[in-house]
């Protein structure tokens, strides 16, 4: 990312029990030529498939998902003219309600922010090394993001090299990954839904 690029762009995760201050990043992208802020919250809903949420648990190998953002902002730009952009990702708990990650845009028309504020969090759902954990009533399990599922798909089916920072995602997360919690998966047992916490998980080796 050039040096000018970096001074218009503000990228961070934030650790655990640090919420995202929503104010600040909107401050930073505000400018008096711009005529649009476009912004994304992205909140903990209180259901997923029937199950009730209870919280969503964030991970992340931090230098990389960085490195990923900053090379997903530098897209953005080279698509739509853009002035200032800010990207926040909270780790740890988020509880239902809660915002796990921000993202604003800001720049002269409201096309160029509305469709680069989409595209941003989009590209980061399909291949920022973060993974999210769902905490139900009754259980809980690591999950993948649609967009890295079916970006995963894609990229299979055509035969193409993995992008936007995807193979060194693979190389360096895989080795993060083993030494952390996020190692294993954990599955709620559908059939035994009823049962305590103890009795309806198992773990699955990635």
């Amino acid at each position: 990312m050039a040096e000018e690029e970096e001074k218009k762009t503000l990228i961070e995760i934030l650790e655990e029990n640090n919420p995202i201050d929503i104010v600040r990043y909107i401050n930073f992208v505000r400018a008096p030529e711009c005529g649009a802020i476009a912004t994304f919250s992205g909140t903990t809903r209180d259901t997923f498939d029937g199950k009730a949420v209870v919280e969503l648990r964030y991970e992340a190998y931090v230098p990389m998902a960085i490195r990923c953002i900053k090379s997903i902002c530098t897209s953005a730009r080279k698509m739509w003219n853009l002035n200032l952009i800010a990207v926040a990702h909270c780790l740890g708990p988020v509880s239902v309600g809660e915002t796990s990650i921000f993202i604003a845009t800001s720049s002269v028309h409201r096309d160029d922010a509305l469709d680069a504020c989409k595209y941003l969090i989009d590209e980061l759902k399909a291949s920022v090394p973060i993974w999210k954990k769902e905490v139900y009533a009754n259980g809980e399990v690591w999950k993948e993001n649609l967009e890295f599922i079916e970006r995963r798909s894609e990229l299979w089916k055509e035969g193409r090299v993995m992008g936007c920072c995807q193979r060194k995602v693979k190389e360096e997360a895989d080795d993060h990954k083993k030494k952390a919690c996020c190692g294993t998966k954990v599955r709620v047992d559908d059939e035994r839904e009823n049962k305590t916490n103890s009795d309806i998980t198992e773990i699955e080796k990635q």
